[in-house]
């Protein structure tokens, strides 16, 4: 028989008991609540001057300035250099990624919601060149309850847009913004 802190598990797991019935026992793995940190204190996510991305106290960040739309959506202007390069003059897939992150984020904060991002989907649609000046759109599309949907885009100064992203977030517990 397991502890009340582990959990029947067939017999290829990492074993932490003994064998019980073909099965061993495994530790339990508690999941812990989101927007609850270690200590058991209620996580934030608030901007902050140090952020990597819009962060203009960050000697090694990107400093993108978001400014919100009346409409709600979020945009910037960003030329990226090249220290940001995965392959020669192309800028690593990585930034891209993170930026459209925060444009996401940043749009989902005027809303008055502290939210973390669960799931992040990003497609580049051509190579975002260092040296070029990119437009970065970033809006929420829907909400259900604690989970927002949220898109952005990077778009070249002639129109084309060069990356995609679709981004979950899950609304901390403790915050409550307009629905």
């Amino acid at each position: 028989m397991c502890s009340p802190n582990e959990i029947m598990a067939p017999k290829r797991e990492v074993i932490v008991g003994g064998v019980a019935g073909g099965a061993t026992c495994a530790a339990r793995v508690m999941p812990r609540r989101v927007g609850i940190d270690e200590s058991g204190s209620p996580l934030h996510a608030r901007s902050q001057p140090d952020c990597f991305v819009c962060g203009q106290n960050n000697p090694h960040g990107l400093r993108i300035r978001f400014e919100r739309r009346d409409n709600g959506e979020t945009t910037a202007s960003w030329t990226p250099d090249s220290v940001w390069e995965g392959f020669r003059g192309i800028v690593h897939g990585g930034v891209v990624s993170t930026v459209l992150d925060e444009a996401m984020s940043k749009a989902v904060a005027a809303t008055g919601t502290e939210a973390l991002t669960a799931e992040l989907r990003v497609r580049f649609r051509r190579h975002v060149a260092s040296g070029e000046t990119f437009l970065i759109r970033g809006r929420v599309s829907s909400r259900n309850k604690r989970l927002i949907e949220a898109e952005a885009v990077l778009i070249a100064t002639d129109g084309i847009e060069h990356a995609h992203a679709w981004a979950t977030f899950l609304a901390l517990a403790h915050t409550s913004g307009k629905p």
